[in-house]
């Protein structure tokens, strides 16, 4: 596809989704307990889906078509700009989580903590437009988050004003994500306009980041920006606490951020790996992000009760991660026997076990290469290994992915896959496909052990043929 249809052929995709969102997207008034059938049989049913499914087709097609050629970082940002346009001033797509981010600053700003009760518990004067599974649950958010959706619920009086500030929250996340991530490109040695194009132009950050006001938006500029700096300034006191304390603010809206931080140091060093320069230059991050982190949950007044929070975003069960399908997938070979099992609990923690694993022997190998691209599959493992998985969160390791690796073809696959998974309105596509999407997913997780067992093997054999020589 030609550069300049591209363009064109995005933005007309991005329209397509935009009246989609007017016409059927996830609204106040749209019913929460809907089926893919409902969403059919609805008033625009056909409609909606024809321009829902054509408008991401086309969305899709743009982006993937430029992602090796983009022309220059002002192409990509002109053009991701004009994509975005639309989405910004149409309702909510594809979550009703903007709701529940109303209905928790409500609670904190009502003297309630978010962390202990959820959101019934005020009334939250939106209480009815909040997914069930939400109004009484507690907030999995970070306490920064917590104040942010307070001060935002503070400072407006309607639900479409708390909406209109999520939503600019999330467009200056992306601003911030759009200013430091050259940064980082250059010192990875990433083409700037390509890395900006993978990370911004994905219809996930249209869809979801600005059309679903995800606080992820907030999240990955901070992420990204820390990183930026420490990369930019190694072994300067100064810069690295600068990046450490944008890395806690990451964390505070989202504790996952937290994991890049390892890596962080070990990008902190100038030179080669030391313990001493890990404690000398890498002990200025992980200070500033801790400290950051504590100080805020203290001046929240909730202490650490977001770390209990954290659980409650386990309380979804798809097929989408892949430990949960496993443990669907064990559950469905046993009931010819008559045996009735739950084995997700226990996949789900096999696969957070299996994460840490993962993570340690990541940072181990980053020690002596680029800790960087490192933090991009550290994050891409704590996605895939998590008790859940929604579209959004694979914003987190493209982001990084994009700005420290020529090679992301993989992670940019995902990325149109996940584009797939729920309807406008937010219906979530997998909760209705258990019973095939669960063991194609386990056969998926079967073949990618297998292969990396193999090119495992191969390597130490390779390894021990070459030191016999």
């Amino acid at each position: 596809m030609p550069i300049h249809l591209a363009r064109w052929t995005g933005l007309a995709g991005s329209t397509m989704l935009a009246a989609a969102a007017f016409i059927g997207g996830a609204l106040p008034s749209s019913p929460h307990k809907v089926t893919p059938i409902d969403v059919w049989q609805g008033r625009y049913g056909p409609l909606l889906l024809v321009l829902w499914v054509a408008g991401l087709g086309l969305f899709c097609t743009a982006w993937w078509a430029v992602r090796d050629r983009v022309p220059s970082p002002r192409w990509a940002l002109v053009t991701v700009g004009l994509w975005l346009l639309p989405l910004l001033v149409a309702p909510p797509l594809g979550s009703r989580d903007g709701y529940a981010y109303a209905c928790q600053g409500a609670t904190y700003a009502g003297g309630f903590s978010p962390y202990e009760q959820g959101v019934s518990v005020l009334p939250c004067p939106w209480l009815e437009t909040v997914s069930p599974i939400w109004r009484d649950t507690a907030a999995p958010y970070g306490p920064l988050f917590v104040l942010l959706a307070a001060a935002v619920v503070i400072l407006t009086d309607s639900l479409v004003d708390a909406l209109a500030l999520f939503r600019l929250l999330a467009v200056a996340g992306l601003g911030l994500l759009a200013a430091c991530l050259p940064v980082l490109a250059r010192r990875c040695g990433v083409p700037p306009g390509r890395a900006l194009w993978l990370a911004l132009g994905s219809p996930l950050v249209g869809v979801h980041l600005v059309s679903g006001m995800h606080n992820d938006a907030l999240m990955v500029g901070l992420l990204v920006a820390g990183l930026a700096i420490v990369a930019a300034r190694p072994g300067r006191p100064g810069p690295l606490l600068a990046g450490g304390v944008l890395l806690g603010l990451a964390g505070g809206i989202k504790a996952t951020a937290l994991v890049v931080v390892p890596f962080a140091a070990l990008a902190a060093i100038a030179g080669v790996y030391s313990v001493r320069g890990l404690l000398r230059a890498g002990g200025w991050v992980v200070g500033g992000a801790v400290s950051t982190v504590v100080g805020v949950s203290l001046v929240a007044g909730l202490n650490f009760g977001w770390i209990a929070g954290l659980k409650q975003g386990g309380l979804s069960v798809a097929w989408t991660s892949p430990p949960t399908a496993v443990g669907q997938t064990l559950g469905y070979l046993v009931l010819p026997f008559g045996w009735h099992i739950d084995a997700v609990p226990v996949t789900r923690a096999i696969g957070l076990a299996v994460l840490l694993l993962v993570l340690i022997v990541l940072w181990w190998r980053a020690r002596t290469r680029n800790p960087l691209w490192y933090a991009g599959l550290a994050l891409a493992a704590t996605v895939a290994l998590a008790p859940v998985f929604h579209p959004w969160y694979w914003t987190w390791p493209l982001a990084v992915l994009a700005a420290t690796s020529r090679r992301v073809d993989w992670a940019a696959a995902v990325a149109l896959l996940a584009s797939f998974l729920v309807l406008p309105d937010g219906t979530s596509l997998p909760a209705f496909s258990k019973t095939v999407g669960a063991p194609l997913m386990t056969l998926f997780v079967i073949v990618v052990t297998v292969r990396w067992a193999r090119s495992a093997v191969a390597a130490r054999r390779r390894v021990v043929t070459e030191a016999s020589r």
